[in-house]
């Protein structure tokens, strides 16, 4: 319905511009990933085993061009089962290959392999790959690097040279041993022991035996950083001293270019940036520290890294960072307000939902949940959109939406809107009930229709910012505001002329941010908040988009090869 609505003549033109891809040559690429526990040491001197792909942390790196399509063969050789996710690739119409475990998928079990078709449509520039099974992505994850197709150049000169910058959680710990005890116990996980870049702990924990990661760069070249924020629970700023960084993408996406000192990165986005390597010839700290708006802080530790000129002697030109202060509400605001989509041909034409055929107003929240067989108090710590906690099935979704002779997996009945309305964003929650409700429930949406998602911050619980992702989809992040949305007013404040097109967005404490998107990629996607506690204690849903009227508007068949086995099937 809501594209019939929108200007043919944009339409014509995203069909023009897949059109000119295609002309392209499209590559077919082949990885195996080993996925296996290897012992780490650090930390002053911890050693741990963590489960990582190929032996490395983190994990080899995906490099392919726009429009190719890549098959990955993960052999699991660890203890447990686990799934890859590819972040911020659409999938389109094959939600079989998405990897969210009981969402799309069972888990791949230990000594069984599953083979993932990825299929590229118009992302451009970095993304990353992660498991998408408890906390097993703090060690399995890498970067996906989608570089321009055959003939297609970059909007900006094209950079001498790219680096990955990827930003990590450490903890002295085994990550699936955290998740299950604070299960069990029914409280939250510690904060992070440390932070990392590149799997190098810095010079900052006064640890003698660790590493420093180093970017070795000419005088007067200019590099493409592609910066990931793998970190489990924490939003990042980062900077380098004495270098401007030039932000000219995010989530794989071209935004219109802006210089800043530094970035504001959430769990889960992808930015690409440009440096140039224009001062006096030396060694020069980068820096990342965490951004917290929340009641539950992470670790203020600040974790540094060296970019390195060749041939450069003695020690480090500038010994501080500027980096904002972990609670600097203005430095992430006014960061993420400059983000903007970008007007050049390398972007898929701008098709923003005018008009809108469903809206679902979410409420952000983290509350409790009765438990009785906790030890330590009687509730155990949940998290919910709108009032519904998900509860995880024990056979995916997909399969039983796909299969109708499946049934009891999930409901449909997913509110559009909060069960109870009230000052969301205030601090006076007197008599306000905090538990949530436990539920499978799915939004079912129509092919094609306009759909806007506001959603809404609360201050249950911690409060504080929330970034959530959409499988399956880049949207719009058409509005932002503080307080409580108010959908007569404050639509009218939406930026519908160029509004960045993302698959991860910010939602700032105490405000809201609306996003839109046609639902035009059929198959079961989920949401959830990137924050891995919040996710692990179900503050996620999942929309099903149903099938067009054509075979090309469907979801693709499952794998002939099949799917990974649900336990007790």
């Amino acid at each position: 319905m809501g594209l019939l609505k929108q200007d043919l003549v944009l339409w014509l033109l995203g069909v023009l511009f897949l059109s000119n891809l295609l002309l392209c040559r499209a590559d077919v690429h082949y990885y195996d990933f080993f996925v296996r526990e290897k012992n780490f040491t650090s930390l002053c001197n911890t050693t741990k085993s963590m489960l990582v792909v190929n032996g490395s942390y983190p994990g080899p790196e995906i490099r392919v061009h726009r429009q190719d399509t890549v098959y990955v063969n993960v052999h699991n050789q660890g203890n447990y089962g686990l799934t890859i996710h590819w972040h911020g690739v659409k999938q389109p119409r094959n939600p079989w290959s998405d990897g969210p475990e009981f969402v799309t998928q069972c888990p791949i079990q230990p000594g069984t392999n599953f083979t993932y078709e990825v299929i590229l449509s118009d992302e451009i520039g970095t993304l990353w790959w992660h498991a998408h099974s408890d906390w097993t992505r703090g060690s399995v994850h890498g970067a996906f690097v989608i570089l321009p197709a055959e003939n297609e150049t970059y909007p900006f000169p094209t950079p001498d040279a790219d680096q990955t910058i990827i930003l990590q959680s450490w903890y002295n710990r085994d990550y699936k041993e955290l998740i299950d005890e604070a299960t069990s116990n029914g409280m939250a996980v510690a904060p992070a022991d440390a932070y990392a870049i590149n799997g190098h702990l810095g010079d900052t924990y006064a640890c003698a035996n660790e590493t420093l990661f180093r970017m070795q760069v000419d005088y007067q070249k200019t590099y493409l950083l592609r910066i990931i924020n793998a970190a489990m629970n924490e939003q990042k700023f980062f900077a380098i001293a004495n270098h401007s960084l030039t932000v000219v993408a995010q989530d794989a996406s071209y935004v219109q270019i802006f210089t800043n000192d530094y970035i504001m990165i959430s769990p889960g986005q992808t930015m690409d940036v440009l440096v140039c390597a224009n001062q006096n010839m030396g060694q020069y700290y980068m820096a990342t520290r965490p951004f917290s708006d929340s009641a539950a802080p992470p670790r203020n530790n600040i974790t540094r890294g060296v970019l390195q000129y060749t041939n450069s002697v003695g020690g480090l030109n500038a010994s501080l960072v500027t980096l904002p202060a972990m609670t600097d509400l203005d430095a992430a605001a006014n960061f993420t307000r400059r983000i903007k989509n970008s007007n050049v041909t390398q972007n898929p034409p701008m098709k923003v939902p005018m008009d809108i055929d469903r809206r679902v107003y979410v409420a952000i929240a983290t509350n409790t949940l009765p438990c009785d067989n906790c030890p330590i108090q009687p509730t155990r710590l949940a998290a919910s959109l709108n009032n519904v906690s998900f509860d995880f099935p024990q056979i995916d979704v997909l399969q039983a939406y796909y299969n109708r002779s499946i049934s009891g997996v999930f409901t449909e009945d997913f509110p559009l809107q909060p069960p109870v309305f009230y000052n969301f964003t205030g601090d006076d929650l007197t008599g306000l009930n905090r538990n949530a409700d436990l539920g499978t429930k799915a939004v079912v949406l129509n092919y094609g229709e306009a759909v806007e998602i506001v959603l809404q911050t609360t201050q249950l619980g911690a409060g504080g910012s929330h970034p959530m992702h959409l499988h399956g989809f880049s949207f719009y992040w058409v509005g932002t505001g503080s307080g409580n949305f108010n959908n007569v007013t404050d639509p009218s404040s939406y930026n519908l002329v160029d509004p960045p097109l993302i698959n991860t967005v910010h939602v700032h404490a105490r405000g809201w941010v609306a996003v839109r998107f046609f639902a035009t990629n059929p198959g079961v996607w989920f949401m959830h908040c990137h924050f891995e506690r919040h996710s692990s204690w179900g503050m996620d849903t999942v929309f099903i988009v149903k099938n067009g009227t054509a075979v090309a508007t469907s979801i693709l068949p499952p794998p002939a090869s099949g799917m990974p086995r649900c336990p007790g099937t």
